[in-house]
C-alpha cells in the first residue's frame, strides 16, 4: 500500500519526492536495505580490533586507527560523487561502478601486507559503500521506506563491533574488514529494476567536486589538527563559494544552498549525527568509569540499546508523515537534547544505555525523515545531487564524533 500523501496533504505532511531515474517498478525495500545497511557494519567493524590490526601490520595502534578514519572520510567524500553519477549516467551504471569498488577494495584489503596499500583498499570499499547508500536513498521514495533503510543501518551499526571481533577471532581481521561484500548480494536484483543510462548533462563540474572534497577533509581533520585543518577549510570554503557563483548548477547546486528547507534539514541531521557518533564511542567509557561495568558487558548492553533505538526508528518513520515536519523536528531535537544532558550527568548504567538508544533513534530518524525533506527542496533534476550532499553532511558525524569522544571522554 502506498504511503505517498495525497495532494491535499502535502502542505502538512512530510513530502514524498519522486526520485530522478525512478524505475518503472518500485524496488522492494528489503533489497534496498541489503544494498545499504552493510555499510554501517563495515564502518564500525574495526572498533574492537585495532590491536589485532596493529600487531598484524607491525604498526602502533594509533596508526592502525587510520583504517577507521580513512573509511569514514572516503565514505563521506564519495557520496555526492556517486550521486552525481546517478544523475548523469543513471542508476544502473552507478550501481555496477559501486559494486566494482567494493569488490576490488575488499580484494586489496584481503591481500595487502602494507598499511598504505590497505588504506587504499579501505578507501575503495568506502567509495563503493557510499554508492550503495546513495542509490538506495534515491530509490527509497518516501520516509517509511527510508526508515527501513535507516533502522537497518542502525541495527547493523550496533552489531558491527561485536561482529568484527567475532570474525577476527574465527578467521582474521581482514575478513572483519570485508563485511561490506554482503552488499553485492543485492546488486543483481536492484539492477533489474534500475534505469538505463540517460543522455549526459553537459560537462562534469570537476573543480566543484575537488573543492567540496577538500572542504570535507579539512572539517574532518579539525579535531586532530586544528590549525592546518581550519586554514584549509576556510580557504576552500571561500573558493567554493566563488565557484558556486560562477557555476550555480554545478557539483554544489546554488538552489540547494538557497533553500531554507534544505539547509535546516542538513543542520538537524549533522547535529544529531555528531551527537550519536560521539556517544557511540564515549558511552562505553562512561559506563565503565561511572558504573564499573566490564568492557564485554558494556559492548553487549550497547548493542541491545542500539538495536532497540533502531527498531523505534522503523516505527517512527511509518507515522512521521502524519505528524508533519514541525512536530517531527521538535521531537527529534528534544530527544537529542535529553540524550546529551543524560550523557553529561547520569551515573546509572541503565540510563546511559537508554541514552545511546535515544541517540541512535534521533540520528537514524533524522536520516530517514530529513533526507526526504532535503530531496524535496531541490529541483527534480538535481534530486540525486541533493540527496548526496545531505548524506555527505550526515556522514560527517561519523568522522567528527569519534574525535570529539576522544577529546571529551576517552583517556
Amino acid at each position: 500500500m502506498s504511503t505517498t500523501p495525497g495532494p491535499a496533504a502535502t502542505h502538512t505532511h512530510n513530502p514524498t519526492p519522486k526520485p530522478v531515474n525512478e524505475p518503472t517498478r518500485r524496488v522492494p525495500v528489503l533489497w534496498l536495505a541489503l544494498l545499504a545497511t552493510p555499510v554501517a557494519a563495515a564502518n564500525n567493524a574495526a572498533v574492537l580490533i585495532l590491536g589485532d590490526m596493529s600487531r598484524s601490520l607491525n604498526i602502533p595502534k594509533a596508526t592502525a586507527s587510520w583504517l577507521v578514519t580513512v573509511f569514514a572520510l572516503s565514505l563521506a567524500v564519495a557520496t555526492p560523487l556517486i550521486a552525481t553519477l546517478v544523475r548523469r549516467r543513471g542508476t544502473r551504471t552507478a550501481l555496477w561502478t559501486s559494486a566494482a569498488f567494493v569488490a576490488v577494495g575488499s580484494l586489496v584489503v584481503a591481500i595487502s601486507p602494507w598499511l598504505p596499500l590497505t588504506l587504499v583498499g579501505r578507501a575503495g570499499q568506502a567509495a563503493g559503500g557510499a554508492g550503495m547508500m546513495a542509490i538506495a536513498m534515491n530509490l527509497a521514495g518516501n520516509a517509511r521506506r527510508m526508515g527501513v533503510i535507516s533502522a537497518g543501518s542502525g541495527i547493523l551499526g550496533g552489531v558491527g563491533p561485536l561482529l568484527g571481533e567475532r570474525l577476527t577471532n574465527a578467521v582474521s581481521w581482514r575478513a572483519a574488514l570485508s563485511i561490506l561484500l554482503v552488499t553485492l548480494l543485492a546488486v543483481p536484483a536492484v539492477s533489474r529494476y534500475s534505469t538505463k543510462s540517460p543522455p549526459a548533462e553537459g560537462r562534469f563540474d570537476a573543480r566543484g567536486a575537488v573543492l567540496l572534497a577538500l572542504l570535507s577533509s579539512g572539517l574532518v581533520l579539525l579535531p586532530s589538527n586544528p590549525l592546518p585543518a581550519l586554514a584549509v577549510a576556510a580557504v576552500t570554503a571561500a573558493l567554493l563559494a566563488l565557484h558556486i557563483r560562477r557555476r550555480p548548477d554545478g557539483y554544489v547546486p546554488r538552489a540547494a544552498l538557497r533553500s531554507r528547507l534544505f539547509r535546516s534539514s542538513v543542520l538537524i541531521a549533522v547535529v544529531l549525527s555528531v551527537l550519536y557518533f560521539t556517544l557511540l564511542f564515549g558511552i562505553p567509557q562512561l559506563i565503565t568509569d561511572r558504573a564499573g561495568w566490564p568492557t564485554s558487558s558494556v559492548a553487549v548492553g550497547q548493542m541491545i540499546a542500539m538495536i532497540a533505538g533502531s527498531v523505534l526508528t522503523l516505527a517512527f518513520a511509518g507515522v512521521s508523515a502524519r505528524l508533519g515536519q514541525t512536530k517531527v523536528r521538535a521531537l527529534l531535537i528534544t530527544v537529542g537534547a535529553l540524550a546529551a544532558v543524560a550523557a553529561v550527568f547520569a551515573h546509572s548504567a541503565v540510563v546511559l544505555f537508554v541514552t545511546i538508544g535515544l541517540a541512535v533513534f534521533t540520528a537514524t530518524s533524522a536520516n530517514a525523515t530529513q533526507s526526504m525533506a532535503a530531496a524535496f527542496a531541490v529541483p527534480d533534476r538535481q534530486r540525486p545531487t541533493g540527496i548526496g550532499l545531505f548524506q555527505l553532511a550526515y556522514l560527517m558525524g561519523g568522522a567528527l564524533g569519534p574525535a570529539l569522544a576522544t577529546t571529551l571522554v576517552l583517556p
